[in-house]
């Protein structure tokens, strides 16, 4: 009772000076297990970074986050029915959970971003709720960037071969070769030999320093048919920073048809790129591939019919001295197992966050990294699997 009367009186003490923001100039605090509802814009010059509990974002009419310094929530919810703009940027050390409407941020100042630190992840993203506009990462080696337009959730899946001091990410539904938010075009006619055509719906802005894949995927606004006839040909091409052209990165693998579908990567470094999107390679191989990305994408689905009922590695034959790791999209292990033989059947035995771990994991994107020990390979890829009926 002592905690809410004290914070129900700092809060009068601002808004009888100011009743369109909640104005922090001194320093706040949210105890462990402590809630504060935000119902009005917020401007934070003051101290708000050694918090636990929830901040929540709610209400009927919009809500702008600013001032001088960025505030750090432990854990915090987007639920007001309009959108919560940022003009300052927001650390988050556990949860973002995306409620209703968008997080926006604006694309032409980079640095304003909603910042997932360490152990940070988010939840509840769709095409209705998530962060149009840039997300950034800090001391994370795997995470899925909850990105997108307006209107759509365009996700970008990052798995680093190493752990990224930062990165950052933001989605963008408009030609690269007039973007608005860029000083310059990026000529989708300027394009290495080895490529046929860029695609002009869209693209992503990736920032990192170190080697990755990524999995991106593609819907009916993509128009992939104006930019292959046959997704086998689907590729992920960058425009390069020192040559200053599209260039082929390669793709592991596609999945779908030219309506829906996902796109893996080769390995590269992002900061070598200004912006990505989709290309169509033809036949010929990317400049240059990696022997240690070269496995499928793969479908689990394991419900006893005799089709894809476990994850099946069959060049996994050739090195009996293998190890399998797979983790979810948060970057959590969920199974491991050295000297696999096709175990892996959506039950988790690694890490016990796994909630009702015996009733086998969720529905979703899963990654792997399968090392074969006997020929000094390694491969990383992704899964989707169903959960059981």
């Amino acid at each position: 009772m002592k905690k809410s009367l004290y914070v129900i009186f700092i809060f009068t003490g601002w808004l009888s000076q100011a009743q369109t923001a909640l104005y922090n100039s001194g320093n706040i605090q949210i105890h462990e297990n402590g809630n504060i509802g935000f119902h009005t814009n917020l401007i934070n010059d003051g101290v708000f970074d050694d918090n636990l509990g929830l901040a929540g974002f709610y209400g009927s009419t919009p809500i702008a986050v600013s001032g001088a310094f960025a505030p750090t929530f432990f854990d915090a919810e987007f639920a007001n029915e309009i959108n919560t703009t940022l003009s300052t940027p927001i650390n988050l050390i556990n949860n973002g959970n995306f409620i209703l409407v968008n997080v926006v941020t604006p694309r032409q100042e980079t640095d304003i971003t909603l910042n997932f630190l360490q152990n940070a992840f988010s939840t509840g993203e769709g095409d209705l709720n998530k962060v149009d506009g840039y997300v950034s990462l800090v001391q994370k080696q795997n995470f899925a960037f909850p990105v997108g337009n307006a209107a759509q959730l365009r996700a970008l899946i990052l798995s680093s071969e190493s752990t990224n001091e930062s990165a950052k990410c933001a989605y963008f539904f408009e030609s690269p070769d007039s973007p608005t938010t860029f000083p310059q075009g990026f000529d989708t006619q300027n394009r290495a030999q080895n490529l046929n055509a860029v695609s002009t719906s869209e693209f992503w802005r990736l920032e990192g320093e170190v080697p990755s894949t990524i999995q991106i995927s593609w819907n009916t606004d993509s128009n992939i048919g104006a930019v292959v006839s046959d997704i086998d040909n689907l590729t992920l091409v960058g425009w390069s920073k020192t040559a200053n052209q599209w260039q082929n990165i390669g793709s592991t693998g596609n999945a779908g048809d030219l309506s829906s579908g996902f796109l893996t990567s080769f390995s590269f470094v992002p900061d070598a790129y200004e912006i990505l999107t989709f290309g169509d390679g033809g036949n010929i191989p990317p400049g240059e591939p990696l022997d240690a990305i070269a496995l499928d994408n793969y479908l689990v689905t394991p419900n006893g019919d005799g089709v894809n009922d476990r994850l099946v590695f069959p060049e996994l034959a050739q090195s009996p001295s293998n190890s399998v790791q797979i983790y979810d999209r948060f970057g959590l292990k969920v199974f491991e197992k050295d000297n696999y033989t096709d175990e892996f059947d959506g039950f988790s035995t690694a890490g016990s966050f796994v909630l009702n771990q015996g009733d086998g994991l969720p529905s979703g994107v899963y990654f792997y990294v399968a090392k074969l020990h006997d020929v000094g390979l390694e491969f990383q890829g992704f899964l989707y699997l169903a959960a059981r009926p």
